[in-house]
């Protein structure tokens, strides 16, 4: 069994591969699968729940959009200075997934304190075929062998973060087949997304201005309203759900009376959607500050968006 930490003299090796990643240049395929089997070790120690100190700052969907995360650690701050909560959905859609899930996957085993990553909608072998991450592998490494070792790794990914056990974390929402905490730390999470059950509902489902629970126009996952909302922080102590997974114009959103908000980390989502993208800071007093940023300059393409997107987007 592979020691899941690096030791000290591992340091230097990983230093360079992220100096390698940073500059935008994928990995040679050895040294992701080598990296994939570290990360596996690693967060199949983790909880469905795993716990978070704070400060952290929470990052919500990056789509591949390598450039744009790029914008954010000059805004944020690279780690380990500062530490993450990445909410998942790293690849797809974007031109970059290959770079951008490598990146975030290096950092959470050279900074496995520092950097906590849970699992989306899209960390989903079904999903990845049809969205574009499938495909890249294929164009960049020649073989579907790269996106094999990610799509099982996301198999071993916690279905939800606790900052300081106020601030729940899941990718997308809320589950009927959920009340507490305890009912989600006794999942067996480690298998694809099923298309039914909580663990499709923690990275489908989304909040809604409708009370109770409704059926998704999404086709997986469930809407839910402002009484879910604040049950379920009661239930369990929380003062806060912070969750991605929507597209919202200006990088986050509040709903339920500031119960519940929206960070979307995508900036011009699509290349086309003319939004903002924002994370979220929380502070060592477990207070929040939004920091919205723009797209990174892209050369040769156009800068304004096409059009306004809609609202909702898988």
């Amino acid at each position: 069994m592979m020691n899941a930490r690096l030791d000290v003299g591992e340091y230097a090796a990983h230093d360079a591969m992220i100096e390698t990643l940073l500059k935008h240049q994928f990995l040679p395929e050895e040294d992701v699968l080598r990296l994939c089997d570290r990360a596996r070790a690693l967060i199949s120690e983790e909880s469905n729940v795993t716990n978070v100190r704070a400060p952290v700052t929470v990052v919500g969907d990056i789509h591949g959009q390598f450039h744009d995360m790029m914008e954010m650690f000059k805004m944020g701050g690279y780690a380990p200075d500062t530490n993450y909560l990445f909410l998942g959905d790293y690849v797809d859609r974007g031109y970059y997934s290959v770079e951008t899930v490598t990146l975030v996957v290096a950092l959470k085993v050279r900074f496995p304190d520092r950097v906590t990553i849970i699992r989306g909608n899209h960390e989903s072998r079904q999903i990845t075929q049809v969205y574009g991450f499938y495909d890249e592998c294929m164009r960049k490494y020649g073989h579907a062998g790269i996106w094999k070792a990610f799509t099982d790794l996301f198999d071993f990914m916690p279905l939800s973060a606790c900052i300081e056990n106020q601030i729940f974390c899941p990718h997308g929402g809320l589950s009927p087949s959920i009340d507490t905490l305890d009912q989600v730390r006794k999942i067996d999470r480690f298998a694809e997304v099923p298309h039914e059950g909580p663990v499709c509902d923690l990275v489908w489902s989304d909040p809604d201005d409708r009370t109770g629970w409704g059926m998704s126009p999404r086709g997986a996952g469930y809407t839910f309203g402002q009484d879910i909302t604040e049950q379920f922080n009661h239930n369990n102590g929380l003062t806060l759900i912070a969750r991605a997974h929507q597209l919202v114009m200006e990088g986050f959103l509040w709903h339920h009376d500031k119960a519940l908000v929206t960070i979307f980390s995508a900036p011009n989502y699509c290349y086309r959607c003319g939004n903002q993208a924002a994370i979220m800071e929380v502070s060592e007093t477990m207070e929040t500050n939004f920091l919205q940023f723009d797209p990174a300059p892209r050369r040769g393409e156009e800068q304004q968006a096409q059009k306004r997107c809609p609202d909702y987007f898988l």
